[in-house]
């Protein structure tokens, strides 16, 4: 797309970032350690493809941590104060992803065996209930799924009970699963079946673009506040202590995920791993969830009886943070944080529990619903994300109850 859709000179320009602390050789040696036998373990018991996969969540926990690469924030960003800066970079990232989508479904290439297919949904009642459900939990956890992956990694406590409340969410659901099981539902939509590969992408792109002009009409009406520099490296060091630009880390992160589908058949997805990783935690403590009408299913069953290694999903997960460590040891920026408030703690913990809900109503998150549904030409990845911005205008308004701040247009960043 032409240049000015991606510009972002429509606020003050933003404060210089603070200097860089030294590397954190310790955690660094430690991530880098971990991932390397962690890999090895893998490709010995399971083969190349899921160590490939640990790998490639690897990668995108260096690209998220390094660009700093955030839906929750950019959603927050645009609704308090209408700063697009973000929406714009999901723009690009969603953008590059269809194309990429295009090109390995449309062709049916796919590797060590896998067959691609988009990533689609139903169109109904659980969709929108579970996206707006999302939006809300998102802006009190603090992250999304792919936020709170690369914030554990990076070592922020906080964040660490946003997760849990992700994995008791998602267990939940699994546990009360028949009371949601048959919820109104359209069939999935999906551009490819009526206009073909091509026609799908122009159409994804024409909608992308229109998101990106209406994004600048807003910020150029409102000003809003820059949003804050991060400490950064210069030069050929800036690849691995960061910061990186943000479109950079779009588009790395679009061909990571295309890497994903590529090598497993799927889109990248995050969060059906938590609940997989909830239901083995209840059989490790002598719980048996697999007596669930959810995990009765023929899939579900099937995943809960094999390894955790051997699950797509959870290997890219355990791989972004891993990453993220590593590059936040890097960055010199890893540290494990203490001192939590009380009402920051309850916020996380309630936050993560709407996310764990919502993404197994609405079938994915930001980045099994939101991203891989758009790119795969997907209705219900639209929609997904149309309500997930209603539900971050209704998080905002819960912040307040917990004492959480809002960017405001008289703040210097946002």
């Amino acid at each position: 797309m032409p240049k000015l859709l991606f510009h972002n000179a429509l606020s003050a320009p933003p404060p210089a970032a603070p200097p860089l602390d030294p590397v954190r050789w310790i955690p660094l040696g430690v991530a880098l350690a971990g991932l390397a036998a962690l890999t090895g373990y893998v490709w010995s018991a399971h083969g190349p493809r899921p160590a490939v996969l640990l790998l490639l969540g690897g990668g995108l926990g260096l690209a998220l941590f390094h660009s700093r690469f955030g839906f929750t924030s950019a959603w927050r960003q645009l609704v308090a104060v209408g700063n697009g800066t973000g929406l714009r970079a999901h723009a690009l990232l969603l953008g590059t992803t269809a194309t990429l989508f295009a090109l390995i479904i449309g062709t049916g290439t796919g590797l060590f065996g896998s067959s691609p297919a988009p990533s689609a949904g139903p169109l109904g009642v659980a969709l929108i209930l579970g996206a707006f459900l999302f939006g809300i939990g998102m802006q009190l956890g603090g992250a999304c799924a792919s936020g709170t992956l690369f914030a554990v990694g990076s070592g922020q406590s906080t964040i660490l009970l946003t997760l849990f409340g992700f994995i008791a969410g998602s267990v939940l659901y699994s546990w009360q699963w028949e009371l949601v099981a048959d919820l109104p539902a359209l069939p999935p939509f999906v551009l490819a079946d009526h206009i073909g590969w091509f026609g799908s992408w122009l159409v994804t792109l024409a909608v992308l673009g229109a998101v990106v002009l209406v994004t600048r009409l807003v910020q150029r009406r409102r000003t809003p506040p820059p949003v804050g520099a991060v400490p950064s490296a210069t030069g050929p060091l800036r690849i691995v202590r960061g910061s990186w630009p943000l479109l950079a880390g779009a588009v790395v992160l679009a061909v990571l995920g295309a890497g994903v589908l590529l090598v497993s058949g799927g889109a990248w997805g995050i969060t059906s791993a938590f609940n997989l990783w909830g239901a083995k935690f209840l059989q490790l403590i002598g719980l048996h969830p697999e007596t669930w009408a959810f995990w009765q299913q023929p899939d579900q069953a099937a995943q809960l009886a094999g390894p955790v290694l051997a699950d797509k999903n959870s290997l890219t997960d355990i791989g972004i943070m891993l990453g993220a460590a590593v590059a936040a040891a890097a960055a010199g920026a890893w540290k494990l944080h203490t001192g939590i408030r009380w009402n920051v703690a309850v916020a996380a913990i309630l936050g993560g529990v709407l996310m764990g809900v919502g993404a197994r109503l609405a079938g994915g998150c930001n980045i099994g619903a939101y991203l891989a549904g758009i790119a795969s030409g997907s209705l219900h990845g639209w929609l997904w994300g149309a309500v997930a911005l209603a539900g971050t205008w209704v998080g905002l308004r819960a912040r307040t109850l917990f004492g959480l701040g809002n960017p405001r247009p008289t703040d210097s960043v946002c």
